[in-house]
């Protein structure tokens, strides 16, 4: 029979809380580490170490995180693309083929 692991903590007034120690070396958690949690219908918890998708660019995230809040503050702002433009880039990649799952030449690292 599988061991389980029980540990307990409290919420401060700021719905804080702290991760017990045997629950943070079972999930090998670390400073600044995500956690996943998963509510059942029964109303079970389950708490996981979250994973970032493989390759996570923390820049790209920020600058898409200030574009998205940057959209919301001003959707005025917001322009659509020129049909010319469009054409003008269907010409320049016609025939084009990327394979996006092929790894980097060394030049491109």
């Amino acid at each position: 029979m599988p061991i389980t692991l029980e540990a307990e903590s409290t919420l401060t007034d700021r719905y804080q809380t702290t991760v017990p120690e045997s629950v943070r070396r079972t999930l090998k958690l670390g400073k600044r580490d995500k956690l996943h949690y998963t509510i059942r219908a029964n109303g079970e918890v389950v708490l996981t170490r979250a994973t970032g998708a493989e390759g996570d660019d923390p820049a790209l995230g920020a600058f898409l995180g200030f574009l998205a809040a940057d959209i919301s503050r001003h959707p005025e702002r917001l322009q659509g693309i020129d049909a010319d433009l469009v054409a003008r880039i269907q010409s320049l990649t016609e025939g084009v083929e990327v394979d996006l799952d092929a790894p980097l030449s060394a030049d491109d690292e």
